[in-house]
């Protein structure tokens, strides 16, 4: 595809500062220019502070140095109608109209494929998201990470890298065994061989945890998994097995199977939200192949690994780190720290240019020092990168809705998609970064009403385009191709700034892929919406379809343009771009 207006901008601007640079006798690397839209329409169409960087190295004040810049600029060939100088040196830039017609037609020529690129080159990158233990339904902190992890991948496979998504998961530990004691006691209670706990001992950790109640032994762990899932597990277990079923040895077969069931719901539960894998691996593996041990054996060699009171540590406060970390315990047993480093050992040996991790806020201790660890070990670290989210808070009637996980009183992502739907539940999760706090208002969600509700928002300006489309070939009007689209007839402001906005998207991928954060497109598709559902309501001045015929024919390529754009937008965020609403 070819260049972006901005990105032909940003060009010949760079062509200008090495000009300059070299006028000026400096021979060095080329500086960082920025050039973006200014928060306000009257101040051009770009604004760079080239100037004030330039200032310092060629010695002179920075408007001296900016007239410099116009002058040398000199219309960029034709892409710049005029420039001017803003404050102490921004210069603002003013396109000609030309520029942005031409890039209404680059948008209807590339279609499903605009704001697709080649920067990744084919690298391979590997996005690990969602990683819940199978213990239980997923929460809508899991959904949270389902999305974000999803629409990174989405990100990537938009701007050219070979991606692979995997799931990590831990089968094993302790976690797993109190799912299998759980499963055990609900399967033991059903038969009439062992007393169900006190509810209210369930609820308060303060009361005493009865031995036996009228004869019968209490066996579910008092840390047990106490979710109505146990029970159904259980159930499905005396449906197939019998009442002689032991689960022997110990409560493995318990646990194996609450295990199955649980993944396949979560697989279930992954699919309604159009998230998919390519590689499911488990910490297990990492001890039955050895690479938690190797892994510490190796660390042992370096003069990061030290002993102290039984227990084996990181040495990372002499890297900057608030403290040292235990990575084996006095009592032998490793600590999450290990496994973590030999996972991450076995993903760059897996050769992945880059290692994306979407984590949990809760997380944000570990990362430093697996990274110290992966250098420790010789390992290109810096290869690993995390993206932490902070959790989510569900709301309702203006008050939060209160969820324990343990005691399983949370809200499950099946159950909010099947009152908001996948879209809506999506969206919500990605619209802000992932670094904020999220309240997820079930209320707005569950809206139909298109004003209020933002994904609804988002997709009814799709659903506006195709309408407008139908009618046109409802009135015989002939929809234009690509090559015969003329923008010369749309010259009202607002339409400039809606052609201007739609050829942002482009980069707006590459920043957001860059950076790994999707809430960029979900800003961006919400501008595009907010630039034209309003453009539409003014049936006066906006009139798509009318008597004149070469006004209508370039609204039409307006509206095509700004379907494909907001279809494209959706479909990285993962979400439907409905033809009717």
């Amino acid at each position: 595809m070819r260049d972006s207006v901005r990105e032909r901008l940003q060009q010949a601007l760079a062509a200008t500062v090495q000009a300059l640079l070299s006028d000026a006798g400096d021979h060095g690397p080329p500086p960082t220019i920025a050039l973006e839209p200014p928060k306000q329409a009257e101040h051009g169409d770009f604004a760079t502070n080239a100037a004030l960087v330039l200032a310092k190295r060629m010695k002179q004040p920075p408007r001296v140095v900016a007239e410099r810049l116009v002058a040398k600029l000199a219309g960029a060939g034709g892409l710049v109608a005029r420039a001017e100088i803003a404050g102490p040196g921004f210069v603002n830039f003013w396109l000609e109209r030309a520029r942005w017609r031409g890039a209404l037609r680059e948008i209807l020529e590339a279609g499903s494929h605009y704001g697709r690129t080649d920067a990744g080159k084919g690298r391979r990158v590997m996005v690990e998201f969602v990683s819940a233990n199978p213990t239980g339904p997923l929460s809508v902190g899991h959904g949270r990470n389902a999305v974000l992890g999803d629409c990174i991948a989405r990100l990537f496979d938009a701007t050219g890298w070979a991606v692979t998504r995997e799931y990590y998961f831990n089968n094993g530990g302790r976690q797993m065994r109190v799912l299998g004691e759980s499963v055990r006691a609900r399967y033991l209670e059903r038969l009439g061989r062992a007393a169900p706990p006190p509810e209210a001992a369930l609820k308060d950790e303060s009361l005493p945890w009865p031995a036996e109640i009228d004869g019968k032994p209490v066996v579910f762990p008092r840390e047990g998994y106490q979710g109505d899932y146990i029970s159904d597990i259980a159930d499905a277990l005396i449906a197939r097995e019998g009442e002689g079923w032991t689960g022997e040895p110990g409560d493995r077969g318990f646990r194996e199977e609450a295990e199955r069931r649980i993944f396949a719901e979560i697989r279930a539960t992954q699919d309604s939200l159009g998230v998919a894998f390519d590689v499911y691996t488990n910490e297990t593996s990492l001890y039955e192949e050895g690479r938690v041990e190797r892994a510490l054996a190796e660390l042992r060699k370096t003069t990061r690994v030290y002993e102290e009171g039984g227990a084996v540590w990181l040495r990372a406060i002499d890297l900057g780190h608030a403290r040292d970390r235990v990575l084996v315990k006095s009592s032998g047993e490793p600590t999450y720290l290990l496994p973590d480093v030999a996972y991450h050992q076995q993903k760059l040996e897996r050769g992945f240019d880059r290692i994306v991790d979407v984590q949990g806020a809760d997380h944000k201790d570990q990362g430093p020092y697996v990274l110290a660890a992966l250098a420790a070990l010789g390992l290109p670290a810096e290869r690993v990168e995390f993206v932490f989210y902070e959790f989510v808070t569900l709301s309702s009637g203006g008050s939060t809705v209160k969820q324990s996980t343990r005691r399983a009183t949370f809200i499950t992502v099946d159950e909010v998609v099947k009152d908001v739907g996948a879209d809506v539940f999506r969206f919500f999760m990605i619209q802000r970064r992932s670094e904020s706090h999220l309240d997820f208002d079930l209320d707005l969600a569950k809206s139909t009403d298109w004003t209020k509700n933002p994904a609804y928002y988002l997709q009814y300006a799709h659903a506006r385009c195709c309408g407008i489309e139908r009618q046109a070939a409802e009135r015989g009007v002939a929809l234009p191709q690509p090559a015969d689209v003329s923008g010369e007839r749309l010259a009202l402001p607002e339409e400039i700034e809606l052609i201007r906005k739609l050829a942002e998207f482009p980069e707006t991928v590459a920043r957001a892929a860059e950076a790994c954060e999707p809430h960029h497109v979900a800003y961006y598709v919400r501008d595009v919406a907010a630039l034209w559902n309003p453009y539409l309501q003014d049936g006066k001045n906006h009139r798509v379809l009318s008597d004149d015929a070469e006004l209508t024919a370039a609204r039409l390529g307006l509206v095509a343009a700004v379907r494909t754009v907001v279809a494209n937008g959706l479909a990285l965020l993962g979400m439907s771009a409905p033809e009717r609403m």
